[in-house]
């Protein structure tokens, strides 16, 4: 256990090695003099987080007495040893990363929802595309190809190789590529992977390039699938109650907003990302609910268990809020 924690620990300094300096490293967030608590936060720079971003704009977080210190990482499966070291306070994962962590032991406690897919085949924010021309026509052909992923086992493998199961092909035999989501359009392009599980805005940047669409991967999952939460480490929680109230009050209405203002959300993605402007209004955006939907993630964790993600089984009872 002592090895797995280790690991961890020198996994947050790669995310972040601002997060690992002697006060990164504290389990408590740091305050300044006017009261205001600051909350290192480990997010990805993907449409998924706008809500954060955009909530920080509106005050929503100042107003319960947080500040944000929002460091990007390529995934979810990157952020969680940073939380679990202390380099971060919170951070956002999806879900199957996060019952990876909990199968082994490695103490991560979700405290918020974070994203769900549209449930639309074909308008969802996340997809497995294709270059224009390619030969490949249907998630079937993805047996023995390239497919680029943000990090190796995680949600996108597990959505992957649903989607080829439900296509009639073999998800043993695809070849996962760990790629960061602004990289694929371009690798797609050059032809270094042969498809991609892409979500918002690099869908839309492989898209503009001609880029196919084969599948809604996270749609074929689960229709409501509940894609990734906000989490913090089972010692910040316990020690520090209500800066996590705070934090989930606050990102809570913060998803609420999201959700009622689409322009908003596109305008903040240019701010941590660097889709164009003229792309904006090509975005699919996500479903950000209050709640997680628990019927989609336990459906993710039988996909995870037969892929062979888990040593033993998650506890969801345990892992949710």
């Amino acid at each position: 256990m002592r090895r797995l924690f280790a690991a961890f620990a020198a996994g947050a300094c790669l995310v972040a090695a601002s997060a690992c300096g002697s006060s990164g490293g504290s389990d408590t967030a740091s305050s300044s003099s006017g009261g205001t608590i600051t909350v290192k936060v480990g997010v990805i720079p993907i449409v998924d987080v706008a809500p954060v971003y955009l909530g920080q704009k509106k005050g929503f977080y100042e107003k319960q007495g947080l500040k944000l210190s929002l460091t990007t990482a390529q995934g979810g499966a990157a952020i969680v040893p940073g939380v679990v070291s202390g380099g971060f306070q919170f951070g956002f994962s999806n879900m199957t990363s996060l019952m990876i962590a909990q199968s082994t032991g490695v103490p991560v406690k979700p405290v918020v929802n974070g994203v769900a897919s549209t449930g639309v085949q074909g308008k969802d924010f996340g997809a497995i595309v294709v270059k224009k021309g390619s030969s490949i026509t249907s998630a079937k052909d993805l047996a023995g190809k390239k497919v680029a992923v943000n990090t190796l086992k995680n949600i996108n493998d597990t959505a992957v190789r649903e989607s080829v199961r439900k296509a009639g092909g073999d998800p043993s035999k695809v070849r996962f590529v760990e790629l960061a989501f602004d990289q694929m359009p371009a690798a797609l392009d050059k032809g270094q992977v042969d498809a991609a599980l892409a979500v918002e805005p690099a869908l839309a940047t492989i898209k503009s390039q001609g880029g196919t669409e084969i599948a809604s991967s996270y749609v074929d999952v689960a229709k409501d699938l509940t894609v990734a939460m906000y989490f913090t480490s089972t010692s910040y929680a316990q020690k520090n109650p209500a800066v996590v109230k705070k934090f989930t009050t606050a990102t809570e209405e913060s998803l609420k907003y999201a959700n009622s203002h689409p322009d908003e959300v596109r305008s903040i993605l240019r701010s941590y990302t660097q889709i164009p402007a003229s792309l904006l209004p090509q975005l699919t955006l996500p479903q950000w609910p209050a709640e997680p939907d628990k019927a989609s993630i336990e459906t993710l964790e039988k996909l995870g268990q037969e892929d062979g993600l888990y040593k033993t089984a998650p506890d969801l009872t345990k892992l949710l809020p």
